[in-house]
């Protein structure tokens, strides 16, 4: 019956609503608030293992917390004018990726997270919704390619949002 009781407990801490995911044990390397026109749409964070940023170092999170109330289908018209500006949209496009993100995002609230991490070898997506402490990995894993062009809305130095990009990386004072 010990025995029993044991493989049961392990079972249940070793399930994905147990489980720690990696990046909430990193240190922030900064925090932004993007701002459109007089509403808040997101607070953004900045993740890494030494609360330190170097551009193409793994791994990393960027984890966004939505203020407003967003459908997967404006998330990803946002990222398809986001690539168009980075001239990254050909790429986007003859890759799926819009498709891909569209298919893997979930509708978000005030009080849902998405957190991208980044990895040497891509990117993964997970997402809480709002009111809840569960965070699940939403889609399937993306390549390296996906991984730096995402990351480019954020952290390319032809960011639409360099401001951001400061708070984010360390490189002037968080929100």
């Amino acid at each position: 019956m010990k025995s029993l009781l044991t493989a049961a407990l392990i079972l249940i801490f070793s399930s994905p609503l147990f489980a720690a995911v990696p990046w909430e044990q990193w240190k922030p390397v900064g925090h932004a608030t993007l701002s459109w026109g007089p509403f808040e749409v997101y607070n953004s964070q900045l993740l890494t293992p030494d609360g330190k940023y170097q551009p193409q170092k793994w791994p990393l999170a960027l984890d966004i917390d939505y203020l407003r109330n967003i459908d997967r289908a404006e998330l990803t018209k946002a990222t398809e004018e986001q690539w168009q500006m980075l001239g990254l949209l050909a790429q986007a496009q003859k890759n799926g990726w819009l498709e891909a993100v569209e298919d893997t995002w979930p509708d978000v609230s005030n009080g849902s997270e998405i957190i991208f991490v980044a990895t040497e070898n891509g990117g993964q997506f997970y997402s809480r919704a709002a009111n809840s402490v569960i965070i699940n990995p939403a889609g399937k894993t993306f390549s390296p390619a996906f991984r730096d062009a995402f990351l480019a809305i954020w952290l390319s130095p032809q960011t639409q949002y360099p401001d951001l990009r400061s708070k984010l990386t360390g490189a002037s004072a968080s929100d």
